[in-house]
């Protein structure tokens, strides 16, 4: 199949931001009431049931109401950054989605369109480029505002933020050195062709998914809000349309870190267990693999749509049955544990791989599985020897350990 001509690739490319980004605006709505009906349904009560058949329309209620809600903005605020820090809040998860491949290649008769709306040659570093924009928005609200409830969430903010950003950025550098590519769609297709990365990387998704939660500020990380000590953190100060932009922030991310973590270690787009989606394009435009269909590509969007929305359900899931950390464990773990972990878990990944090169297993199923077999040992390990009162302490265990010898005694 032919390349895509300049006219042809211009118009696909703005169709794709129309079609893909307007989408996932409507995801992003529907997550705010999924989080409403999932907390309802784990506290056994009904949630939103008013507004609309089973409480549909109950995103648009809030939109209205935000729309023509009264703003307060305080009087010894910062006004220029106080307009500013909600659309900088915004701003990163929505461009980080735009190099995501959402599904298989479409066939078109100009020629064959990637379903990924920036195939950029740097996609992985631009993830973690963007990734990490977020956080200026949450301390210019916290210090626009010039209340101290809202400074000190938007300090906290800052303070975790930078201690997870290392073990984020750490917890994936074995998927550049298993891939060889900093590409998502070849992400992708590797994982086509031997095994999905969760099995030959699985302490790196750990470290991953803990990052993330840590990243999207969701509980047990939720030390910038912190109602209980900081009024609402942040965006105390904070009313109508502009409150609305950080919420619909952090379900932004909530979505997009579900995405990534599908795409980067559950093979995106593929359907397990059937070669008919894959799909690939070589440098001059031939296609590799199966033929390109229509239908394919609205099984593999339904197969990305499905891994990403289970993402999306645990991260409630946690939310709403996982208390929160105290502000010196949230430190302890993501400066003493998470960030010398991951660099050895990059040690040792990086010596196997050595070894499987040595030995002559070239990348394949048979290479998947050494890693995944290597992988099995060091989670165990994690498992039965992280926070068994070893490393995950607190401050308070130095006073609360002794007390428990004598009680014992």
């Amino acid at each position: 199949m032919e390349p895509l001509s300049t006219t042809a690739f211009l118009v696909s490319a703005a169709v794709k931001v129309l079609v893909i980004f307007t989408v996932w605006l409507l995801v992003v709505a529907g997550v705010t009431l999924a989080e409403r009906k999932v907390a309802a349904w784990i506290q056994d009560r009904s949630g939103p049931n008013r507004v609309g058949p089973w409480g549909v329309l109950q995103p648009i209620a809030d939109g209205i109401k935000n729309f023509v809600k009264e703003e307060h903005i305080p009087g010894g605020a910062s006004r220029i950054l106080f307009h500013l820090a909600p659309v900088m809040a915004m701003f990163p998860a929505f461009v980080v989605f735009a190099v995501i491949p959402v599904a298989a290649p479409l066939p078109t008769p100009w020629g064959l369109v990637e379903v990924i709306i920036a195939d950029l040659p740097i996609g992985f570093l631009f993830v973690l480029a963007l990734a990490s924009l977020g956080v200026y928005g949450l301390t210019l609200g916290g210090w626009a505002s010039n209340s101290k409830y809202s400074f000190l969430g938007g300090v906290r903010a800052s303070a975790q933020m930078i201690s997870y950003e290392v073990a984020l950025g750490l917890s994936l550098v074995p998927i550049f050195m298993l891939a060889g590519n900093v590409t998502l769609p070849e992400m992708v297709r590797q994982q086509q062709n031997s095994l999905w990365y969760i099995l030959p990387l699985m302490v790196g998704f750990l470290f991953f998914s803990v990052s993330y939660f840590a990243e999207t500020n969701r509980m047990p990380f939720d030390m910038v809000e912190a109602e209980s000590e900081l009024v609402y953190g942040f965006h105390t100060e904070y009313s109508a349309m502009k409150f609305a932009m950080f919420m619909m922030a952090e379900y932004a991310n909530l979505v997009t870190a579900s995405a990534l973590m599908a795409t980067f270690f559950f093979g995106g787009w593929d359907i397990p267990f059937w070669t008919g989606d894959n799909i690939s394009v070589a440098a001059d435009g031939a296609v590799v693999g199966a033929v390109p269909a229509w239908w394919i590509t609205l099984l593999t969007a339904a197969s990305f749509a499905a891994k990403t929305g289970f993402f999306i359900f645990v991260f409630m899931w946690v939310r709403w049955t996982v208390p929160r950390f105290r502000y010196d464990q949230v430190m302890s773990l993501g400066w003493k544990v998470l960030i010398p972990m991951s660099v050895v878990y990059v040690a040792i990944l990086g010596a196997a791989m050595l070894a499987l090169d040595a030995a002559g297993i070239e990348f394949g199923v048979r290479y998947a599985l050494s890693l995944t077999a290597i992988n099995v040992v060091l989670m165990a390990g994690i498992v039965f020897w992280l926070d068994r009162r070893r490393i995950i302490l607190g401050a308070a265990w130095r006073q609360v350990r002794p007390q428990q010898a004598r009680s014992r005694g």
